[in-house]
């Protein structure tokens, strides 16, 4: 957990996560101009916050090797 590699992961899979749950939220909103950005911002900045604690999660059963889950799949196959 530890490692720049690490880290980066955590922080791609934050961004993306940002990313996917700001296009869900501003999807919810039939007219572009009633967007509430406040909640956008507010939704986004909880999004990447629970994104990047279930990276640390993850992390500590992987032995701080990735913030992804999918690699210990991979080794346990």
């Amino acid at each position: 957990m530890f490692t720049k590699e690490f880290w980066a992961d955590a922080l791609e899979r934050a961004v993306k996560t940002a990313a996917q749950g700001a296009i869900t939220l501003i999807g919810t909103t039939v007219y572009f101009h009633e967007v509430n950005w406040v909640m956008i911002l507010s939704g986004i900045l909880l999004i990447t916050v629970l994104s990047i604690l279930t990276s640390i999660a993850i992390g500590k059963t992987n032995d701080g090797v990735s913030a992804s889950l999918v690699d210990t799949i991979k080794e346990k196959s």
